[in-house]
Formats: structure tokens, sequence, C-alpha cells
């Protein structure tokens, strides 16, 4: 019986093109990532930045910094700047009514740009000071994460107040254009949250949390008309009020700075100021 032929194995000459398709791929993804890394959105990352510092920021795992570049030599005679902002400090505590020109003219000295193009505006009286902000300097619209430049601004603003013990409150206002979103399914949430954005950053820079709080107003204590592009734009803002004693803030608090006047019961509050915090 005729044994029969082994058909001999044909060779495959196109096997590299799989090493070939799987560097291809891991190149494309090497790419991938590299441009995601170069758009990071400052903001988002600095936020989470300091998340991570404050879960691992403790005591007994801190270390010293390494020292770059020259130090100035310490020296036992003290720092005259240091010595006149202790004395400005002490002399608002014992009168609020003063750190509160203080905190306004600081703001109209450091913020006079952003006050004569109207992106930003100071008043207030005896009982409390407003700083009031477009929403435009701080969020993207119909978002609530600060845009980059709210860092800086918000950062400026915490150096002004952050000496003082007065009790400050954010207050959020939008225009009455609805959202209906997954995170803000009214504007009662976006104005929240972008109040309780600026305590955040606010208490970030050095003010003590302690002395604030955050309110929403949602779209319903407009200053403009919303009937026209300019007047939602007014209306979409963030006001800080900055108030003499926690009494004040109180009342404050309850129908807005816009809607309060300072009659006689406010004028009859306590002097009480804000407890500095424990921590």
């Amino acid at each position: 019986m005729a044994r029969r032929r082994r058909e001999q194995e044909h060779e495959n000459h196109e096997r590299w093109l799989v090493s070939y398709a799987d560097f291809i791929t891991l190149l494309f993804a090497f790419f991938v990532v590299m441009y995601s890394i170069s758009s990071v959105n400052e903001g988002k990352y600095k936020i989470l930045s300091e998340t991570f510092v404050g879960v691992f920021n403790e005591p007994d795992r801190s270390v010293n910094p390494i020292p770059i570049g020259e130090q100035r030599p310490q020296t036992t005679t003290p720092n005259q700047e240091l010595v006149s902002e202790q004395e400005k400090q002490q002399a608002a505590l014992e009168d609020p009514a003063k750190s509160l020109e203080n905190i306004t003219s600081a703001v109209q000295s450091s913020f006079a740009d952003l006050i004569s193009s109207e992106q930003l505006s100071v008043s207030g009286n005896e009982l409390w000071v407003e700083i009031e902000l477009n929403s435009s300097l701080l969020f993207s619209s119909g978002d609530a994460i600060p845009s980059d430049q709210a860092f800086d601004l918000i950062a400026r603003i915490a150096k002004i107040l952050a000496p003082y013990r007065n009790p400050v409150h954010v207050e959020g206002f939008t225009d009455n254009l609805p959202i209906r979103s997954d995170r803000f399914p009214t504007n009662w949430e976006l104005s929240t949250a972008r109040a309780a954005s600026i305590v955040r950053l606010l208490a970030g820079d050095g003010v003590d949390p302690s002395r604030m709080a955050s309110v929403g107003y949602g779209e319903f204590q407009p200053v403009a008309d919303n009937k026209t592009a300019e007047g939602r734009a007014r209306n979409r803002r963030v006001v800080l009020v900055v108030s003499r004693n926690l009494e004040v803030r109180r009342s404050i608090s309850g129908v807005g700075a816009a809607n309060a006047t300072p009659d006689a019961a406010l004028e009859r509050a306590g002097t009480q100021p804000a407890v500095p915090s424990a921590n």
C-alpha cells in the first residue's frame, strides 16, 4: 500500500504584522495619555491636589521642605511690617466697625481695575460690607467648579479677609434661565453649589472656616431685568457679605444682603464676634 505523502506546512511570512499592530496600538495609547496630561484643567487639578494634601498632610507624616535658594538670616529684631499688621488686627478686634472700613478700603485698592470695568463692586454700611463679583469671573456657564482665574481672585480676597474675625457668608445667585442637569436640577442647586465652592476656596486660602457660611438664592433675587442678556449677566453673581458680628450675619442671610436694611433692630444686635476655630 502506498504511503501518503505528508503535506508540507505553509510558512506564514506575515507574522511580523501582529507585532507591528501591537506596537502601533501601544504608540497610539502613549500619545493619547500625553495629550490628556497636556490639557489638564488647572482649576480641577488644584482642587484634586488640595484634597490629597488634606488627607496626607498629617503632623506625624509631614517632613520639612528642602530649602531652595537663599534664605533670609534669622534675627531677633521683629519685622516691622508684621508688628504693624498685628496692631491692625488687634484694633480691628476691638472695633468691628473699623475692620469693615479697613476691608472696604483694601478691596477698593486691590481691585480698582475690576471695579472700573464693573465686574466687581464694593458697598456697605456700619453693619456689613458686600463684595459682589460677576459669575463670569469665577465659573463657566452652568458649572460650579471654579475657573483658573477664580483661584487667584479669591486668594487675593482671602488675604484681605484672613486677619479679621468678622463673620462672612457667601451668597450665590443665577438668572431665570432654567437648568435641568443631573447635577443641578434647578437654579437653587447651582447657586448653592457656587457659593459653597467660594467658601471652600476662602478656607483653603486661610480664612477661618468657623467664620463662614454659604447660601444660594437661585433666580429669585434679581438686581436687573432678566428679559435682556445684559440683565441676566448682572443677575448671575456671587456676593461675599462681611458682617459686623454673628447676629448681623444671621439676620442678613435670612433675606439676602440685597433686601436687608440697617434698621434699628440690626443696630441693636449684639457684638458677638465670630468664634475662632479650635483646630
